[in-house]
């Protein structure tokens, strides 16, 4: 078999270097270059026309996205993330990437990386770009990343109340606190476990089991939802049938 043609693609030197050194130690990888930043990305991966690129999403010049935007879905290759940062996890399954490396990995998961992309490249592994969102929603968020000053927070689905739209980010309220998190409600919908979440208006969702009543506000569908803390929010006519579905059988 032959090896897979990869583009490294990493800003930091001696991360760029462990990478290289990583990948030249197997044999069914060939590190086909490496590029420092996001225009030279670009031009390597028209040049180089890798078959999987192991991409960093904050460089100079274009983010890993910007990147991956330049191209057509049929021009790109397959993607790893290797990132310092949470925050861009669900954008990433957005775009089709086939894993989300967390720095600092270790070597192993690195490797468990590598191996299933290359049986996927290879054709050995089953993978549909097309599919990869319903893939992810067989596995439903049970944890938020939250990142604040200072720390790292991670955050329970179960404590969420309820999750409001800020176009491209989101405010998970749990409790007293408000979080800002990264992310399109959309994309939250699409990851949270539907047994246990409802989209009600389509900028809120709602955590069932923190529901405490209904409440008819018109004649055209519309209702109040009252959380267990007091707050109210609108279930649109469009959301309200499949919210007033789900609460009889929502978690306790």
């Amino acid at each position: 078999m032959e090896p897979v043609r990869t583009l490294i693609v990493e800003d930091e030197r001696l991360a760029r270097a462990r990478l290289v050194r990583l990948l030249r130690q197997r044999d069914d990888i060939d590190v086909a270059g490496t590029a420092s930043d996001g225009d030279e990305a670009v031009e390597m991966i028209a040049g180089v026309r890798p078959e999987l690129l192991l991409l960093d999403i904050q460089l100079p010049s274009r983010s890993g996205f910007d990147i991956l935007d330049a191209f057509d879905d049929s021009d790109l290759p397959f993607v790893v993330f290797t990132t310092a940062h949470h925050e861009h996890a669900l954008r990433a399954f957005e775009v089709h990437a086939l894993d989300y490396l967390l720095k600092p990995f270790d070597e192993d998961r690195l490797h468990a990386a590598i191996d299933r992309a290359v049986r996927i490249v290879r054709g050995t592994a089953r993978f549909d770009r097309s599919v990869l969102r319903e893939m992810t929603r067989s596995a439903p968020l049970s944890r938020l990343i939250v990142r604040e000053p200072g720390r790292i927070l991670f955050l329970d689905t179960q404590d969420v109340d309820w999750i409001e739209a800020a176009e491209n980010y989101v405010y998970l309220h749990a409790g007293t606190k408000k979080h800002l998190v990264r992310g399109t409600i959309k994309s939250f919908a699409e990851r949270l476990d539907p047994k246990r979440f409802v989209r009600i208006h389509r900028s809120a969702i709602v955590n069932l089991a923190h529901v405490r009543e209904l409440v008819p506000r018109s004649a055209h569908g519309d209702y109040d939802v009252i959380l267990e803390n007091g707050t109210k929010l609108t279930a649109s006519r469009n959301y309200a049938r499949v919210l007033r579905e789900r609460l009889p059988s929502r978690p306790a």
